[in-house]
């Protein structure tokens, strides 16, 4: 009989390189937008770092960033970590009609398949946002699990289609799609509190503090999460730099003596709780209003 792992750590690494700041900021600033080309600088890096701790990870990579360093991301697939589909030029979704996130989400595979040869089972929205559509078309283009949404900290949970919402009425849930959700946190992402953004976000915190709230959240999931996921998301161009690549190697050597712990990618984690979690019976335990089981 095989036993679950008390908590699996899933290091996670949105490889945006310059499609950040082309897509999400809307740059024309060469220099702005360079500071995504650090991200090819510091991926060698992060590589021989799980090599070297022999962990794998998920590397969430627009098809943006997969044309611009095919040879980069190939190897990313070649040393055995899981790629993911993240947008095509880490576009926000509700921009976008059907039709056209269709088109972005076509074109990351396409990108993704010609780096490195793999269609991705697992999707990260850009800066976790949804369209109506996104649920939809996630199912429709046949992903195993996303990693996008908040509703908890340590435990999947199925996806919902449908939701509606209003000022004067209350919140009506939709129905529940095969999709599993491995939820993601700011709190736990290191852009916010280390990329510095001019008139924006001032980043730049010690990583003491970081580490600080890093190790606090997993020491929580792992004494009260048995079986759970702890999803740290990193982007190469923040993470990269050498004062944080210090604080996460020390992050990894402590996490890797915890009991019970295992580092394993999302989609692998993904579909052992899938497995063990059939939708049927998860929607009988877990009905959306909380307030009783489902019939």
């Amino acid at each position: 009989m095989t036993v679950a792992p008390r908590l699996s750590c899933c290091l996670t690494f949105d490889f945006d390189a310059m499609s950040v700041w082309v897509g999400s900021m809307k740059s024309n600033n060469p220099s702005m937008i360079s500071r995504g080309e650090f991200g090819a600088t510091a991926l060698p890096r992060i590589l021989e770092l799980t090599r070297r701790h022999n962990v794998l990870a998920t590397f969430f990579v627009p098809g943006h960033t997969a044309l611009a360093f095919p040879d980069l991301v190939k190897k990313i697939a070649d040393e055995g970590h899981e790629l993911g589909h993240h947008g095509w030029v880490h576009e926000n979704p509700a921009d976008f009609n059907e039709a056209g996130e269709r088109l972005n989400l076509e074109r990351g595979f396409d990108a993704l398949h010609k780096a490195a040869g793999v269609r991705p089972v697992g999707y990260r929205s850009p800066a976790w946002d949804f369209s109506p559509n996104t649920v939809n078309l996630l199912a429709e283009h046949g992903f195993l699990y996303d990693s996008s949404g908040m509703a908890n900290d340590f435990y999947p949970y199925y996806l919902r289609t449908g939701d509606t919402w209003s000022l004067d009425g209350p919140y009506k849930f939709g129905d529940t799609v095969d999709i599993v959700e491995i939820p993601a946190t700011w709190g736990l992402d290191d852009f916010p509190p280390f990329e510095f953004i001019l008139g924006g976000n001032t980043g730049l915190s010690a990583p003491s503090a970081v580490e600080e709230i890093w190790r606090g959240d997993f020491d929580y999931a792992h004494a009260n999460c048995p079986g759970g996921v702890y999803d740290l998301t990193m982007h190469p161009q923040v993470i990269g730099r050498g004062h944080r690549m210090l604080m996460l190697e020390r992050l990894i050597e402590y996490f890797k003596v915890q009991e019970g712990v295992v580092f394993e990618t999302m989609g692998a984690y993904a579909k052992r709780w899938k497995y063990a979690n059939p939708i049927d019976h998860w929607k009988h335990e877990n009905p959306p209003d909380r307030s009783t089981n489902a019939t």
